[in-house]
């Protein structure tokens, strides 16, 4: 018979799972997460976000202040983004065999903080003085260190993070949206306030430095929080659950044959090259069609409308379209506003306005595309009986970086081929009419193709029954 004090125990520890119990989402999927977990777990995309924005924006760095050639630069970003491809996929395994008391994710956090700091600092200190084999050398070593490395060590644990912390889709998503506005506000912060920033400090390599040191801080800070408020769900959430030890080549055979995977592949390539366009062209199109380059930040902040209208809108459209059919319907508004853009090209009105549409237009893909690609876990595991969690994020981050490598190597490529050169206060018509390929023509193109691989994601309707499959799986 037990004792007054065991029943008093058992009651005590009987309401503590009680206020424990966060319940179930619509799906009939158990919930793991409450609000400060998604306010932690969304700080690492500041580090993220720091990096992709700043790498982004070296192009103009490296041909304004530094003299790197305009053709070198887009060969250099491209040969980067290859290399960095290669190694997502290798930190895709190693995440799966990463074994501490912290998990396979989390400790990631951790370990990238202080090396995040170091390499953000390190992509401007370009010896200018140097040749120009020099020059592109370092540029070369620094950016492999800042996006093959360290970008790498982050983006793909962080990404199985998703995946690790919670079944819900309806978790994932609140996930995906805030870490999306944490990356947004970030990426925003430096496409408005570079410029203007590091001129107001004098404009040379110093002032450019001095701002990397401030955004290197706030990374390693960011990285920081994200290990502290975040962990693994390896207990009651996910039981049974297991990382599959599978060889890498036929982890790479299985993802191809998952087609939910494969859509999100392309999908995430062609709206990645469309961010990277958005906030590493900009400059240009004030600066040489404008003829001011500090209508950069007037732009940008201009475009932090319809980017809180985006975010106060895409939680009320996910619930009531759902994920991919947000997703779809955000692209089909980008498709509109820059069809309509290309027939007035030199219009800083059209620029404010339209582009602001668009602007709108990638947020929801924004939000939702990690929590699309992590969906494919369970179907992946549902159709081929293996799980996948570290590759599906290191494959699909593959065609993210390639999508980068390729929209930062256009960009470049594109401007030689127009005879850009950014010693000129004035550039050829024929550098104007590519300025205008990669800010308003090519956008477009971009914005088409994300809508093709994603017009048959229909995994949002299955992804439940899938769940209950896989956890009547398990039990047996």
């Amino acid at each position: 018979m037990k004792t007054e004090q065991e029943i008093l125990q058992n009651t005590s520890e009987s309401t503590r799972k009680k206020k424990m119990d966060l319940g179930y989402d619509s799906q009939g999927i158990k919930k793991t997460m409450r609000y400060y977990h998604y306010l932690g777990d969304g700080a690492a995309t500041v580090t993220l976000n720091s990096i992709n924005g700043l790498v982004g924006i070296l192009t103009y760095f490296y041909t304004d202040k530094v003299g790197i050639a305009a053709a070198t630069v887009g060969t250099l970003m491209l040969v980067t983004r290859i290399l960095d491809a290669v190694a997502d996929l290798l930190m895709g395994k190693i995440v799966d065999a990463t074994k501490s008391k912290y998990g396979k994710a989390r400790p990631w956090m951790l370990w990238m903080a202080i090396p995040a700091l170091v390499s953000i600092i390190l992509l401007f200190t370009v010896p200018a003085e140097a040749s120009s084999t020099t020059k592109t050398i370092y540029a070369l070593i620094t950016l492999v260190i800042a996006t093959a490395i360290v970008y790498a060590a982050v983006a793909i644990p962080y990404g199985s993070l998703m995946a690790m912390r919670t079944k819900s889709s309806e978790e994932r998503g609140k996930m995906g949206i805030t870490r999306s506005i944490y990356g947004y506000i970030m990426g925003m912060v430096i496409a408005i306030g570079l410029i203007p920033i590091t001129n107001m400090l004098g404009g040379d390599q110093s002032a450019w430095i001095k701002v990397a040191v401030v955004i290197g801080i706030i990374s390693c800070l960011s990285l920081l929080v994200t290990f502290a408020s975040s962990k693994e769900e390896t207990g009651e959430v996910i039981k049974g659950e297991v990382e599959d030890n599978v060889p890498f080549l036929e982890s790479i055979k299985l993802l191809f044959k998952n087609k939910y995977w494969v859509m999100m592949l392309f999908a995430q390539l062609f709206i990645n090259m469309t961010y990277i366009l958005s906030g590493s062209t900009g400059v240009y199109y004030t600066k040489y069609i404008l003829g001011n380059e500090n209508l950069v930040g007037i732009m940008g902040a201009v475009g932090l409308i319809p980017v809180i209208i985006g975010f106060a809108a895409v939680g009320p459209m996910i619930k009531k379209f759902g994920l991919a059919k947000t997703a779809r319907i955000g692209i089909a508004l980008g498709i509109f506003a820059t069809l309509i853009r290309c027939f007035m090209p030199y219009s800083f009105s059209a620029a404010l306005i339209l582009g602001g549409i668009a602007t709108f237009a990638t947020i929801p893909m924004m939000a939702v595309g990690g929590v699309l690609v992590n969906n494919t876990v369970e179907y992946g595991e549902w159709k081929f009986g293996k799980r996948l969690v570290g590759m599906v994020n290191s494959a699909n981050s593959f065609g993210v970086r390639v999508g980068s490598g390729l929209a930062g190597a256009l960009i470049g490529w594109i401007l030689a081929f127009g005879n850009y050169d950014g010693t000129l206060e004035t550039q050829p018509d024929s550098a104007i009419f590519s300025i205008l390929i990669v800010t308003v023509y090519l956008p477009l193109i971009l914005f088409i193709l994300t809508y093709l691989f994603l017009r048959k994601y229909d995994l949002d309707g299955k992804y439940p029954q899938i769940i209950k499959e896989l956890e009547a799986r398990r039990n047996k």
